[in-house]
């Protein structure tokens, strides 16, 4: 039996339902979900342990790293300074960042930066864990790196060179790093237990962000990727496993340092309430918070930029202005819906219509990379619901 703690309101008990399904057919471990509607919290339940190789239940305030999901709420800050007037998406990188120009990218602009057009998904030199995370060699590698097409006639996600593309530019813009800005100008004023570089005074905290690990699926359960899409993972020489292995050893995800480090797009460690909320705030107001995205600035985050066959997941993929947006490779609740996934679980999304915000966090990290099973089984039944 299931231990799941929380809440929902009249109405929601479907997800409450999904959610203890996963713990009992889906090898779910430890997780979170929780959701707004309207700036009301509608849905907010934990369960299981901490850790996934662990005992110690999951607390109200545990905290998970979300690996891409982390590209949802980094995409939310270019698209803040360009609202204030600050960041012209239309103009060249290097307008603000003279050094990307080298290479071939003289003509790359800062929409191409969010919607993975920029043409620099891989890197012919790949950089280590410590390399990754130290704040210059990144920025420098993505600067120097030709582009492996022409910057903004196609698109391929950029797992791991999407944290230096758009840290740096808001470095550039702002003199403030990315996970700064979100701690200062988002997280704090909203209440947020979400960080981009988990500080020192949560890190030391015990027990307080978990452990993650791959769980153990029922094999009837376990992912099947379609045949190009696994040869292009078994093939060290494709641009798939080249772009994902833009950090080679990949990282230790629970490594102190490496969850220090303020990657945009990957190190984001938050709650699953906190980030439901985040999106909530994109698209109205909560607790008499101020909206954070005005109409136009809304409409540029779910406007398709990029759609079809992607480069880099070998899958037809669909992106605005930073986020991913409903379709085949990552189904969110409606059509205006966008948001992000993390690979192997973690999701955030808003769908404007219905005013729903959605967050979901686990610690058991699947193989799945855009359509977790658990995520897309606590969508479903959220969409049963409104």
């Amino acid at each position: 039996m299931v231990d799941v703690q929380g809440a929902v309101a009249p109405g929601y008990e479907p997800v409450r339902d999904a959610f203890v399904r996963n713990f009992e057919q889906r090898g779910e471990r430890g997780a979170a979900v929780a959701v707004y509607r309207h700036g009301r919290k509608v849905v907010d339940l934990w369960a299981g342990t901490k850790d996934v190789d662990g005992t110690a239940p999951w607390a109200l305030d545990t905290a998970q790293i979300v690996r891409s999901a982390t590209k949802g709420v980094a995409a939310a800050v270019p698209l803040l300074l360009h609202q204030r007037g600050r960041l012209d998406l239309d103009a060249p990188v290097s307008t603000y960042w003279p050094e990307f120009k080298a290479a071939g990218k003289e003509r790359t602009l800062v929409r191409h930066l969010l919607s993975h057009r920029a043409g620099v998904p891989v890197l012919d030199h790949p950089l280590t864990p410590a390399e990754a995370a130290d704040g210059e060699s990144g920025p420098a590698a993505v600067a120097a790196q030709p582009p492996a097409w022409e910057p903004g006639t196609a698109h391929g996600y950029h797992p791991h060179t999407f944290s230096w593309l758009i840290g740096e530019l808001v470095l550039r813009v702002t003199g403030r790093t990315i996970g700064r800005w979100i701690a200062e100008e988002m997280a704090a004023p909203l209440g947020l237990d979400l960080w981009v570089g988990l500080p020192p005074e949560q890190a030391h905290r015990a027990g307080r962000v978990a452990r993650i690990e791959a769980p153990e699926v029922p094999g009837a359960l376990r992912a099947r990727p379609k045949r190009a899409v696994a040869e292009a993972y078994a093939d060290p020489a494709s641009p798939t496993r080249r772009a994902f292995g833009a950090i080679d050893p990949a990282p230790d995800e629970n490594d102190p340092v490496y969850r220090a480090a303020g990657l945009a797009g990957s190190t984001g460690i938050a709650t699953a309430r906190s980030l439901a909320r985040f999106y909530a705030a994109l698209i109205g107001e909560v607790d008499g918070a101020a909206r954070l995205f005005a109409p136009a600035t809304l409409t540029l985050a779910r406007t398709e930029e990029s759609a079809g066959p992607d480069r880099t997941l070998v899958v037809n993929t669909r992106f605005g202005l930073g986020y991913m947006l409903h379709g085949s490779a990552s189904p969110l609740l409606g059509a205006g819906s966008f948001g992000h996934p993390g690979r192997g679980g973690p999701l955030g999304f808003a769908d404007p219509e219905s005013g729903i915000a959605f967050g979901y966090v686990t610690n058991g990290m699947a193989r799945s990379v855009t359509a977790d099973p658990r995520a897309q089984a606590l969508v479903r039944a959220l969409r049963s619901t409104v």
